[in-house]
């Protein structure tokens, strides 16, 4: 993994440090904590970066502003946590608020009842679950615009631009979406920082036998949900203790794959144990990852920053093609679902030529992923909100 990072002059001192702690994160595979306790800290680590990157610059300042002194890094979980308020509304007097936020707190709040979750594809109102993916087919390579199945006018692709614009004052803060500047800020530290998981970009389609389909071909094919529906197996997998569940496809790049960039940390640790040994390792890391320039994380500068999302979802969907023909799907069946049917069955590991193992090979392209999305969503936002 170090040679996929150009650094910029530093001392020899200096990268032998960064050197030395990649090297730890990217080979010392296969000693993932637990998941409940890293779920966010994907995101955290981006908005981190991004941080670092903005500090003492305009454009913070101009975060700080809108955001009322809450940091990119705490901002780009956000979206993921207000999912909370789902399953009884945020009207629920048992929600909960971002006390020490109080005017962004009710500008979420209004954002959730404009965007709430629904199935329905044909639904007047989105889904604000829908802004975090896009199910791009992985059958065979392609680009975003060059199909129309798992695409819609409401995925994470549209809605990149959509809060650039806000920010920028093309699209009026009192629009149906709900999103404020300080809103169109939460989403892009989140939104960024999705668009670079592999999963979240691209997606499998079974037919009614459990073969691999086109969707645009083959119209009544089943998603798998960006992997959410089918479990997974690893050939580096220890044995499951009584009462653990096998892990998801999905799951194990949004929780395991980052995880064990810190193999450093116990597994059997109390969640507030492991928050206070990771917090260290988390800064260290980050503090390296904005001191270093990733490669090729540039976009063409004859390129306008609302074509960014675009341009990154072609990026990332070689990889998610990838993430899928590494492994073998077994026992693919429809799963009636609410009001829906999806794919759902089990994901293997399958040899392959390079003869490397999917979790080493996961965590590379993890690693590479949040660098560049850090040092990407920084350079969005300075250049929105010039």
């Amino acid at each position: 993994m170090p040679d996929s990072i150009v650094c910029s002059p530093v001392s020899k001192m200096r990268f032998a440090l960064r050197h030395s702690l990649l090297v730890a994160i990217f080979l010392a595979v296969g000693f993932a904590a637990p998941l409940q306790a890293y779920g966010p800290l994907g995101h955290e680590i981006i908005g981190a970066i991004a941080d670092e990157r903005l500090a003492n610059t305009p454009t913070a300042a101009k975060i700080r502003a809108l955001l009322n002194g809450m940091t990119l890094e705490k901002a780009a979980v956000i979206p993921d946590e207000i999912k909370g308020w789902d399953k009884k509304g945020v009207d629920d007097p048992k929600s909960f608020h971002y006390t020490a936020y109080r005017k962004i707190d009710m500008q979420l709040r209004d954002f959730w009842r404009a965007n709430q979750p629904t199935h329905d594809p044909n639904s007047a109102m989105p889904s604000h679950h829908w802004f975090h993916y896009t199910d791009v087919p992985v059958v065979r390579l392609e680009k975003y615009t060059e199909g129309q199945a798992g695409r819609s006018r409401w995925d994470v692709v549209h809605m990149i631009p959509y809060c650039i614009e806000v920010l920028q004052g093309r699209v009026s803060e009192q629009n149906e979406r709900k999103i404020t500047k300080p809103i169109a800020i939460i989403l892009l530290a989140h939104y960024v920082a999705d668009i670079h998981q592999p999963l979240h970009v691209g997606a499998e389609y079974f037919d009614m036998q459990g073969q691999v389909a086109d969707p645009d071909k083959d119209k009544s094919s089943l998603p798998d949900e960006g992997g959410n529906t089918f479990t997974l197996e690893l050939s580096d997998d220890l044995p499951r203790s009584r009462g653990i569940h096998k892990k998801t496809f999905h799951g194990f790049w949004d929780y395991d794959a980052v995880n064990t960039l810190f193999p450093e940390v116990p597994k059997a640790l109390r969640k507030n144990e492991l928050q206070s040994q990771i917090e260290p390792l988390k800064k260290q890391l980050v503090h390296e990852m904005a001191a270093h320039e990733p490669r090729n994380w540039q976009m063409p500068a004859n390129l306008e920053i609302r074509k960014y999302a675009e341009a990154w979802a072609d990026e990332i969907l070689p990889v998610a093609r990838e993430a899928h023909q590494r492994l073998q799907f077994t026992n693919v069946h429809p799963l009636p679902e609410e009001d829906r049917v999806l794919a759902a069955g089990a994901a293997e590991e399958k040899p392959m030529p390079d003869h490397i193992a999917y979790r080493t090979w996961a965590t590379n392209v993890v690693g590479e992923e949040l660098h560049k999305a850090g040092w990407r969503l920084a350079d969005l936002l300075e250049k929105a909100l010039r």
